[in-house]
């Protein structure tokens, strides 16, 4: 196995050599063993790390660290925490297919975590040689362990909160990482097409982040896949709702730390209901379709293809016709196919649901619930767009 060169030593995953070093400096890690002892209180430090080191046995790569632990734990928020997770990569099925082709997934991001989690289990139960590698910000590292766990985990680091010198910097490094991982390494990689998760759930790709992944080499060695993920729920919709409020009101307003890691675990311990991960063929077929445009209008275009690319495979859910109907305050969006009063009830019911856990001192409940209602209707307003059946 070739060495990564230095050069990428300050953001890049830990490498075979170092997963023993690093799963002993977890286990000897104060705070991590409170979270363990939050999982199993009833036995004692000794004998939970006893037990970890036997499973830890044979592991030798991030790959295998992700197989033994990483995926009987997703399989399991999947099965208590969703009503069934499915994956359509039937479009990687073009272009030269094989199963030793390597991608890289830019996608919309509903979930910190999950998103590239689930991404993992599928690809491998669908046959895949390896996962992926992902792009996780700074501003979640808060913890020691948690920095040592996801770089267990095939995370590379990107910088947030950079002056404009130093992010440019880091996104030529960060390129030329990822150009490194999937041509030299072998390596999938899974980047979300903007920075942060869409509030409203109106996913729209930011021409900056394929500037960066055009900065360390051609764009086509990348392999480039939309991926969309589709939700029924968003375990996080009230927390977003909240935040949008807080910002209306306040617009210094900014998140705490501890609220990353309240949307950290809500997303991860939240009911999603059905949730759907479809590939689009490689921006490979058609991209030299766009070769003879200027550089500015090259990139503004790929953006809105990749968007089209995105918004024509959300998987819709009642809830979607629902909320947009709710919106219009008619029923001019959809025909009785799409729901029936059930649905209705249940979506309600729903809403009310999560709006009670909103705990704010000036709680605008008209605000909050427009805000709820567009987060589930806007995916259905990029389908239609995209696909030309408003």
């Amino acid at each position: 196995m070739m060495a990564t060169p230095a050069e990428f030593d300050e953001i890049r995953p830990y490498e075979a050599g170092e997963m023993q070093q690093a799963f002993h400096d977890l286990l000897n890690d104060r705070q991590f063993s409170l979270v363990l002892k939050g999982f199993a209180p009833w036995l004692p430090k000794a004998l939970r790390n006893g037990l970890l080191k036997l499973a830890f046995t044979g592991i030798k790569t991030p790959l295998d660290f992700q197989k033994r632990f990483m995926k009987p734990v997703v399989k399991w928020i999947i099965r208590k925490h969703t009503d069934g997770c499915t994956f359509d990569d039937s479009k990687l099925y073009t272009l030269n297919f094989t199963l030793n082709n390597r991608y890289t997934f830019v996608s919309n991001h509903r979930d910190i975590v999950l998103d590239s989690a689930f991404l993992d289990v599928m690809l491998v139960d669908a046959g895949h040689p390896t996962t992926v590698e992902i792009g996780i910000g700074d501003n979640l590292l808060i913890y020691p362990w948690i920095k040592r766990l996801v770089r267990m985990n095939k995370a590379f680091t990107v910088r947030r909160g950079l002056t404009a010198h130093e992010m440019m910097r880091s996104s030529q490094l960060m390129s030329r990482y990822i150009h490194y991982a999937v041509t030299q390494k072998k390596e999938n990689i899974w980047i979300a097409q903007r920075e942060g998760r869409a509030k409203d759930s109106s996913d729209q790709t930011q021409d900056a982040v394929l500037k960066m992944l055009a900065m360390g080499g051609d764009l086509r060695e990348l392999n480039i896949v939309p991926l969309t993920i589709s939700y029924e729920f968003d375990p996080c919709d009230y927390l977003k709702a909240q935040e949008m409020q807080q910002k209306r009101d306040n617009p210094a307003f900014k998140k705490s730390r501890q609220d990353d890691l309240d949307n950290m675990k809500t997303g991860i311990f939240g009911y999603k209901g059905r949730v759907h991960y479809h590939c689009a063929a490689p921006i490979n077929t058609w991209i030299d379709e766009l070769s003879d445009l200027p550089k500015k209008e090259f990139y503004e275009t790929l953006s809105h293809r990749l968007d089209c690319e995105l918004h024509q495979h959300y998987r819709l859910y009642p809830c979607n016709y629902i909320a947009l109907d709710m919106l219009e305050n008619s029923k001019a969006s959809s025909d009785s196919s799409h729901y029936i009063a059930a649905d209705v009830e249940r979506f309600e019911k729903y809403l009310a649901g999560q709006l009670a856990k909103i705990e704010l001192p000036n709680k605008d409940e008209a605000f909050l619930r427009e805000r709820m209602l567009t987060m589930y209707a806007n995916p259905l307003r990029n389908y239609q767009t995209a696909t030309g059946t408003m």
